[in-house]
């Protein structure tokens, strides 16, 4: 008997507050265990949903209460074995990811209860904002360059690569005969390379439950755990965010309708994962023509008033926006 198959959405939620960017969790019951972290996800049913998109925004409202705004489509993940389902022979699940971009309700809304956790929490070696992370210098790499140097030119990965290339090319360092790799080029977009061969590497706690491996590489320290394969599909949105925000001015879609520069300066530093040059990021936003100045202050800095500024929407009639392609420091 042929297995069925079914047509799943998923939707990375993502949102921006003071401590970093967030993600919209739905904790998914486990037999005998805490619950674990999942994004909404829901099938889709052609009798009640039009389009994939209606589908999508259906379960994330039944969900969560909460209807989303911008929204475009990521990737099929159609991978044998990404369920215990599928692994078991029952369902061929094919899954559509979605990234959607919110601004979280204020206290106020109907929606307060929301699950929002830190990105950062399920990718924590994703994080530069303070330098180079101990984690992934100390723990992570290491374990890796163990393995990788088991077996350095053994084709793994969709791509058929060696491991070898699959490591310099998702960390950006070479591998000594000994000792710990140095990253040198560090590209933030390379998080689902990254994630891929951390659990091909059975770093990762997915691995371990999906079978994969059958020990743990490490401890602890390689972020939280989600259900399936939802923290591929996180790595995924995280990758295409990071990546839009060099052509298109996405970010403000999470930004409030006023802000100063220093706060989207601090929101497009929280999404990319490194810190900018404040003069360069300036100078290409004011050259850009993105924003314009309220006339308004803020008296919220702590400090002297700041210009509060708004998104000059007009500019996506007059020509293609750019995004912000700035230099990062550090």
């Amino acid at each position: 008997m042929k297995a069925g198959l079914e047509i799943g959405l998923h939707a990375v939620v993502v949102a921006v507050n003071k401590d970093g960017p967030q993600v919209l969790i739905v904790p998914e019951p486990q037999p005998d265990a805490d619950p674990i972290a999942a994004l909404p996800f829901g099938p889709f049913d052609p009798e009640k949903h039009r389009t994939l998109d209606i589908g999508l925004r259906n379960w994330v409202e039944a969900q969560t209460r909460l209807s989303l705004g911008y929204v475009e489509q990521l990737y099929t993940f159609g991978d044998q074995g990404r369920t215990r389902a599928v692994a078991q022979g029952d369902i061929n699940l094919v899954s559509i990811g979605y990234l959607a971009l919110v601004r979280i309700p204020d206290k106020a809304s109907k929606a307060k209860t929301l699950n929002w956790q830190g990105w950062y929490s399920f990718f924590p070696w994703e994080d530069w904002r303070n330098g180079l992370p101990k984690l992934l210098s100390e723990v992570l790499l290491p374990a890796l360059a163990d393995w990788v140097r088991q077996a350095p030119d053994q084709a793994s990965g969709a791509d058929g690569l060696e491991r070898l290339a699959r490591f310099r090319l998702a960390f950006g360092c070479d591998l000594p005969k000994s000792g710990n790799p140095t990253i040198t080029s560090w590209d933030e977009e390379r998080v689902l390379e990254r994630y891929e061969l951390m659990y091909e590497a059975g770093l990762v706690e997915e691995a371990l439950s999906d079978g994969a491996v059958q020990t743990r590489t490490i401890e602890s320290g390689s972020g939280r755990e989600m259900l399936h394969d939802h923290r591929r599909i996180l790595a995924t949105a995280i990758a295409r965010l990071r990546a839009k925000l060099k052509y298109r001015p996405v970010v403000f879609e999470l930004m409030p309708n006023d802000f100063t520069l220093t706060e989207l300066q601090s929101t497009v530093e929280m999404l990319s994962g490194r810190k900018v040059h404040k003069q360069n990021f300036r100078r290409l936003v004011e050259t850009a023509e993105l924003v314009e100045p309220t006339g308004a202050q803020s008296s919220q800095t702590g400090g002297r008033p700041a210009a509060l500024y708004r998104f000059r929407r007009k500019i996506l009639r007059e020509r293609p926006a750019p995004g912000l392609r700035i230099g990062t420091r550090g």
